[in-house]
């Protein structure tokens, strides 16, 4: 079971944050970027998360590697070199950048790559990733400290803000996370950042029997019995739509299907737990909230 969770959490935070913007009334705010501090550091950063966390501090132009999931800010495409995954990422193309600083998170990362990384002589920092308002709050501040930088509340008061704005919801609706893509169907379990998400967003997680995620089935989706099912946007349109999304096993027998309350959201803003995390669960809310109208 750990190497699935591992081998789907992975999957499903390349899957998002690979994932177009859609506007799904959760605004993306570029206004949250500091002033970025003079500095001659040479960054490397294999996490989603903390890339985000790190151009937004202002030190964007001073990234000059990212794993695959570090595509938000798009603009880093086209100045900072793609490593490849930190599960097969290697040693060499990162010292090749010759970087003063790598930071990253202890999410699914590769740990010969991470004992190679503490044996440089490089410094590095590998942070300890929390799936919750206040876990990625600290994170901002741990990597504010790593980048020497300390002007990092603006961003913590932004989540806090958008957070804040986050209506409560008479009755809390059952919420199903189905991460789709190809022949995958996952179903997210009590524990997952999916799930984490749901409840910060006013809802409860429709799949609470079992930790992590698990292959979807017509007997676990039925047993669930959702009000709302709740996708990528991406994975939704790879899945034929609505229509497609009520053709899965199980699904027409649940409340969802019955009343065809399926709704998405941009993969890496719901799942990357960053500095936009606020956003995440104000737009959650709102399409919860406009769900059970």
């Amino acid at each position: 079971m750990k190497n699935i969770k591992l081998a789907v959490l992975s999957a499903i935070l390349l899957a998002g944050v690979s994932c177009k913007k859609e506007d799904t009334k959760a605004v993306v705010a570029n206004e949250t970027q500091t002033e970025n501090p003079v500095s001659n550091q040479k960054i490397v950063s294999i996490s989603g998360g903390v890339t985000e966390i790190v151009a937004a501090l202002g030190h964007e132009k001073e990234i000059v590697g990212t794993d695959v999931t570090s595509t938000y800010p798009e603009s880093l495409k086209a100045t900072a070199k793609d490593l490849g995954h930190v599960r097969s990422m290697t040693i060499e193309p990162i010292m090749a950048l010759n970087p003063t600083l790598i930071v990253a998170s202890d999410k699914d990362v590769n740990q010969d790559l991470l004992a190679k990384i503490k044996s440089s002589g490089i410094k590095s920092e590998v942070f300890h990733q929390e799936f919750t308002i206040d876990g990625t709050k600290k994170l901002i501040e741990q990597v504010a400290k790593a980048l020497g930088n300390t002007d990092y509340q603006k961003l913590n008061d932004k989540i806090d803000a958008d957070v804040k704005q986050i209506q409560p919801i008479a009755k809390k609706p059952k919420v199903l996370f189905i991460y789709a893509r190809g022949n995958m169907l996952m179903v997210a379990g009590k524990n997952t950042p999916m799930a984490n998400m749901i409840e910060i967003a006013g809802g409860q997680n429709a799949a609470n029997g079992f930790e992590d995620f698990k292959p979807l089935t017509p007997e676990a989706v039925v047993q669930a019995n959702p009000d709302v099912l709740l996708f990528f946007t991406s994975g939704l349109q790879g899945s034929g739509g609505l229509e497609g999304a009520l053709k899965m096993p199980g699904v027409s027998q649940t409340n969802a299907g019955k009343n065809k309350k399926i709704i998405a959201l941009d993969g890496g803003l719901l799942s990357s737990f960053g500095p936009r995390v606020g956003e995440a669960a104000l737009g959650l809310n709102k399409l919860l909230i406009d769900s059970s109208k």
